[in-house]
């Protein structure tokens, strides 16, 4: 028996007047829905799909970005015993064409049965039907959903806690795709753990604009409120984009307790702020920021401009995670605030060990301690187990954490013997929190010494005429040394002087720092830095544009 699915059919049937879902309607008008309403009309859609040939271990892909017209989706695979795999989302700059081609491989990959095609997205599903004609997937609407008149009776029993629920889709190569395997066990413990951390209850709103095929968005702003019946109002990443204010906006008018963004989403939100007038954030409890590398700066200007609307700087709440883990593996306490570590960089490079100073050193967020029911240790080069403030990679065990990938290839395990999952983060542990340094591939290796790119990126940043989130650096070959290059949106990257003033500052304030230097600094357009759909820096591809920059010999010097 899956103690999701009783848990998500206990909150809508046995609390129907809890907790509700309210989303932007199609004339910019909000509309709200409760929990038990949604848990209707995904009876009825999973009919729909049970009629269209999807039953229990069956994979549905998902294109839509409607927040309740997920929530609907996503309910009626889970009460059929299907998973659902929240397809990455195209942008205005989307290549239609590739995109249905990548989308193919996924859909491949997955084994998907049928695919769900909804709002905004419903004008697109002409470069689908091939995916009907090949006998690869039905293509079913949610207009298809909607209009089903039958309804199934929900069966808890339809899937086990070691059957799927998510197929969460990796930020990698579209040419080989790979999916995060997350278990009904995986998701309801991690969920669990998160209520638990948080500590919501009834009286808390949540607000975000977080993507729905990012796990952030899809199990902490969507799955948990959906599945225990707290209050939700949920737009898109368009919205944000759109007006960056708004999100703060919806803060205030509803009153919410509870956010969540990426880092760089705070830095946009800081100066979104020093332009506002008439928000009330003082309700505001917990402002979570993950899913990238967590800069202190950023946090305080934004708790900065936050503060004459009411912001407490004690609702930031530094979070580690990953799909690996079904979203969360550790929380800072609540009402704590940002709490740093600032350590030797000359120690922790070289001897790879944290030692506290009290300035001129790196500066990393402490994560807090591991959630319930997750266990995390620090490992040498030899797998030995690692001290406090020993710096190794980190790895994860426990009842949220993912047994594989979904892959080209077939399955893919993804935890050893010990049921210990490599993360691929490097960091280390003090006072039993977690402090992550960087990703182990991203390392930048001088001379032996360990250079981690975000050091190098918060230095280019302080840079006037650098687009603050928007710095990679990546290690290169010059000649026959290793280095590194640094790649960052400017708007005066074609204005000769000011680009020379700026990659010249951008190297001073990086020796300053580190007592380094790059072999290369690249100043580009805005928006031209290569991202993952969820927003983070495809360091890959920024190094073999960088490699082949320099063997062409156009990159500037």
């Amino acid at each position: 028996m899956s103690a999701l699915l009783e848990q998500m059919v206990r909150t809508a049937r046995a609390q129907p007047a809890r907790g509700w879902l309210e989303t932007k309607r199609a004339d910019g008008a909000f509309g709200r829905s409760s929990w038990a309403a949604v848990h209707a009309d995904a009876t009825r859609a999973a009919a729909v799909l049970r009629s269209r040939g999807v039953g229990p271990g069956d994979a549905v892909a998902v294109f839509i970005g409607d927040p309740r017209h997920v929530a609907v989706t996503v309910q009626a695979c889970w009460l059929l015993g299907a998973s659902a795999t929240m397809l990455h989302q195209p942008t205005a700059r989307t290549n239609l064409a590739t995109y249905a081609a990548d989308t193919a491989r996924i859909i491949a990959m997955i084994g998907a049965v049928a695919l769900v095609i909804g709002p905004p997205y419903l004008a697109l599903g002409e470069h689908f039907v091939h995916l009907a004609d090949d006998g690869a997937a039905a293509i079913v609407t949610t207009d298809e959903l909607a209009a089903g008149e039958a309804s199934i009776e929900p069966d808890p029993t339809v899937a086990d806690e070691e059957a799927v629920a998510l197929l969460q889709l990796t930020s990698g190569s579209t040419a080989e795709p790979k999916a995060v395997t997350i278990t009904h066990g995986n998701l309801i413990s991690n969920m669990r753990a998160m209520v638990e951390a948080s500590r919501i209850t009834d009286a808390d709103v949540m607000v975000s604009w977080l993507p729905v095929f990012h796990d952030m968005g899809m199990v902490g702003f969507l799955c948990v409120p959906m599945v225990f019946g707290y209050r939700l109002v949920k737009v898109t990443p368009s919205d944000f984009v759109a007006s960056p204010t708004s999100w703060m906006r919806l803060i205030s008018e509803h009153r919410a307790s509870i956010t969540a963004a990426p880092n760089f989403a705070y830095g946009v939100a800081a100066r979104a702020l020093q332009k506002a007038a008439d928000l009330d954030l003082s309700t505001l409890r917990i402002a979570l920021n993950g899913a990238e590398p967590i800069d202190p700066r950023t946090v305080e200007l934004f708790c900065r401009a936050g503060a004459r609307h009411g912001l407490r700087p004690e609702a930031v709440l530094c979070a580690y995670g990953m799909a690996e883990a079904a979203l969360a593996v550790s929380f800072a306490p609540v009402g704590r605030g940002l709490v740093t570590d600032t350590v030797d960089p000359e120690a922790l490079g070289v001897r790879k060990v944290a030692e506290p100073v009290d300035a001129g050193g790196s500066t990393f967020a402490r994560l807090g301690p591991p959630l319930s029911g997750v266990q995390v240790e620090v490992r040498g080069p030899g797998g030995e187990r690692l001290p406090e403030r020993h710096v190794g990679t980190i790895f994860i065990r426990g009842d949220a954490v993912t047994p594989g990938y979904r892959t080209v290839d077939g399955f893919r395990s993804a935890r050893d013997a010990g049921g210990w999952l490599d993360t691929g983060d490097e960091g280390y542990l003090v006072d039993g929190e977690i402090v992550v340094c960087g990703r182990v591939k991203d390392l930048i290796i001088l001379a032996g010494r360990n250079i981690y790119p975000v050091d190098v990126e918060r230095a280019a940043e302080r840079v006037e005429g650098i687009r603050r989130g928007n710095a990679a650096a990546v290690p290169v070959q010059a000649g026959t040394r290793e280095s590194f290059a640094i790649v960052a949106e400017s708007t005066y990257f074609d204005d000769g002087p000011e680009a020379r003033r700026i990659e010249q500052e951008v190297r001073l304030a990086v020796h300053a720092d580190l007592d380094v230097r790059p072999a290369r600094v690249i100043l580009i357009a805005p928006g031209g830095m290569p991202k993952t759909p969820s927003g983070k820096i495809q360091r890959v591809r920024v190094r073999s544009y960088v490699q082949q920059a320099m063997g062409r010999g156009d990159a500037p010097a």
